[in-house]
């Protein structure tokens, strides 16, 4: 079975250090990210390697709750985010780009996840429902990407 890869990028008129303030304030993604409901605190102090919340999101006319981990940082440049739910373990990488001077950012976002251990079901099922999964997770990806400027951008 394919892996899931997707990546969309975006321009921010604001700084690399204002973009990273938002996509390090754990507390703030409840307030910034329109697509998040709530946000839970598990492990870890402020930002680092180890950070761990339970995040809770509006999908597909419910709600859906997952644990993420933050697994890889370059402070001011990057970071790598990772979970595991309903038998797909993914990772979301965040990576931010001077542009204009460094009066912008270039936001990129990676997503990619594999199935462990599927089933003969989770197989056929992934295969007839891949390209609505791919299209619901790009159209959050890209709210993700667009209230994190609105963010950024107000800061």
């Amino acid at each position: 079975m394919s892996d899931i890869a997707l990546s969309l990028e975006r321009s921010i008129d604001a700084s690399t250090d204002a973009v990273w303030r938002v996509l390090t304030d754990v507390e703030g993604f409840e307030a910034v990210l329109s697509g998040v409901t709530r946000v839970e605190r598990l492990a870890g102090v402020g930002f680092t390697i180890g950070t761990r919340w339970q995040e809770t999101r509006k999908a597909m006319g419910g709600e859906s709750t997952e644990e993420l981990e933050v697994v890889g940082i370059d402070e001011g440049r990057s970071t790598m985010l990772a979970a595991e739910a309903h038998g797909l373990a993914y990772r979301t990488e965040f990576t931010l780009e001077p542009a204009d001077g460094g009066a912008a950012t270039l936001l990129r976002m990676r997503f990619s996840g594999r199935y462990v251990s599927p089933s003969w079901l989770q197989r056929a099922a992934a295969k007839l429902t891949s390209g609505i999964g791919a299209s619901m997770t790009r159209k959050m990806m890209q709210q993700d990407l667009d209230d994190i400027a609105a963010a950024a951008e107000a800061a």
